[in-house]
């Protein structure tokens, strides 16, 4: 791991931790159903529609690579055709995944309908689009490396425990990890590419602790607030210390 992409990554880990501690704190907390069903038609909707920014919701996408597909091994690299073809697989069975959950809860068939962009998600829609389009590389880049908050809800999640429910909970969450684990390792290293010196690096960073910190907003409305405003501010400034010491790390 580069330098770059340790700085990077310190700067989102309290962040991450913070997603974690809120997903930890409703999944022990014995939420409701009414509770269940909330997050669930939430994370739903951004399963649908993956990184702001760089796509425009499944089904756009798979219109444009639709589109594409007379342009393989002419204008279009067929390997990278097959990336874009199994990135959308596995986005959608994410989806899949989830809605299962959802239809065994409520016992009625459920439908793209049934999901929901709520504010702070759609807050945090307006940060990233912003700097996404904000004609920056360097922004750019931090979109695609804070999205999925470096997988913390889905690491929590498959730990869930209890009966029928919170085993398909665990069991997609599971999956889910496994997918998407690496991701910001990955996007990390594309970033770095882009830094050629400290103000990139700080405009970067910046980029990334904003975009972050709404992720977090944005948890603690899907999982109903398991903690106040203050307890989550103070959460991440513990772990900025942890992290800035050494105390905390990236595994």
């Amino acid at each position: 791991m580069s330098n770059y992409e340790a700085e990077l990554i310190k700067t989102a880990l309290p962040y991450w931790e913070a997603e974690a501690e809120i997903a930890r704190r409703f999944f022990g907390g014995r939420p409701a159903e009414e509770d269940h069903i909330f997050w669930l038609k939430a994370q739903l909707w951004k399963e649908l529609h993956p990184v702001d920014g760089y796509f425009n919701g499944i089904h756009k996408e798979l219109t444009k690579l639709a589109e594409m597909f007379p342009q393989v091994d002419k204008d279009v690299d067929r390997h990278h055709y097959r990336f874009l073809l199994e990135q959308m697989l596995q986005e959608f069975n994410h989806y899949v995944l989830l809605a299962d959950i959802l239809e065994y809860l409520t016992a009625k068939k459920v439908s793209v309908e049934d999901t929901i962009q709520l504010p702070q998600e759609r807050r945090l829609q307006e940060v990233r689009q912003r700097y996404a389009t904000s004609g920056s590389e360097i922004e750019k880049a931090a979109v695609l490396f804070t999205e999925g908050g470096g997988a913390r809800l889905f690491l929590e999640g498959r730990k869930v425990q209890g009966g029928k429910l919170e085993e398909m909970i665990a069991a997609a969450m599971g999956a889910i990890y496994e997918d998407e684990k690496n991701h910001f390792h990955e996007a990390a290293a594309e970033a770095t590419v882009l830094i050629h010196s400290a103000e990139d690096l700080q405009r970067m960073k910046r980029a990334v602790e904003q975009i972050s910190r709404q992720r977090v907003a944005m948890r603690r409305e899907m999982f109903r607030e398991p903690l106040a405003e203050a307890e989550v501010e103070a959460f991440i400034q513990e772990m900025k210390a942890k992290v800035a010491s050494g105390k905390f790390a990236e595994v």
